[in-house]
């Protein structure tokens, strides 16, 4: 799978890396803002000299009517800024995948991904990772079974993150709480993120937990988007769509087998 990644910042370089180091992945190319080391490789950056994978290219480059004709990739993965998706449109017209894991979107970046899913397939979602879309899928499941519980969400950042986390407040929402009693902040150190939610019972608690212990935690979530679409020709994802029907797909597939 060749992929092209749009942003090289504190999350793309371990995002790169993942795909680097992933045999089934060619990293084709990244866009930066950054001119500099121009059209050296983001490989040689991070220690992999050998594989000659990531070109970069500067915004400016990727602004070209062709540049997604003279550089070909199956899917762009995007972990540059909310402004990006209006830089890599034109690769919709060549069924280029999409696969944006900007963590904040206004309703009218949203209504964009959604018009481009016309002519490609786009995944949109503010936390990529496999874990927290489990946890997501899992407390909606649990919350069905235990429709009394007294829940909590808590969420845990690096101290210089400001406001409740995207996530927290979506695990909220789906479970119907009202976030502002019910999402709890700590902002403590460089923890890259972590997310829980309990189930109070009378006689238990339930606690279903994800702990981000690298940011390559959300390069192996768009790997796992990427290929799970890889067949689809257009339409509009969300990890969260992708994680409820492996789901319900494997659970159905070991009943069978029983």
């Amino acid at each position: 799978m060749k992929v092209g990644l749009f942003g090289f910042g504190r999350t793309g370089h371990d995002v790169a890396e993942e795909i680097i180091n992933d045999p089934s992945c060619e990293l084709v190319w990244v866009v930066r803002k950054s001119h500099e080391k121009n059209h050296q490789y983001a490989s040689d950056f991070l220690g992999h000299p050998e594989s000659h994978q990531g070109e970069f290219f500067c915004m400016e480059e990727a602004m070209d009517p062709d540049f997604f004709k003279k550089h070909p990739v199956d899917v762009i993965i995007d972990f540059s800024s909310p402004q990006g998706l209006y830089e890599y449109a034109r690769a919709a017209d060549e069924g280029i995948h999409i696969v944006s894991a900007i963590s904040h979107y206004e309703k009218k970046e949203i209504d964009f991904l959604k018009q481009l899913s016309t002519k490609t397939v786009v995944l949109h979602s503010a936390n990529i990772t496999l874990g927290i879309n489990f946890l997501l899928v899992a407390s909606q499941i649990l919350q069905q079974i235990v429709p009394n519980a007294d829940i909590e969400v808590i969420e845990e950042h690096f101290r210089e993150k400001r406001g409740k986390s995207g996530s927290a407040l979506k695990i909220a929402q789906k479970l119907g709480l009202d976030p502002v009693e019910h999402v709890n902040s700590i902002r403590v150190g460089g923890i890259v993120g972590k997310h829980e939610v309990v189930f109070g019972l009378p006689n238990q608690t339930i606690r279903i937990t994800h702990d981000a212990i690298s940011r390559k935690a959300f390069g192996a979530g768009a790997l796992f988007a990427a290929r799970a679409l890889a067949t689809e020709k257009t339409g509009f994802f969300t990890m969260e769509e992708l994680m409820r029907k492996a789901f319900f797909t494997n659970i159905a597939v070991n009943s069978l087998l029983q």
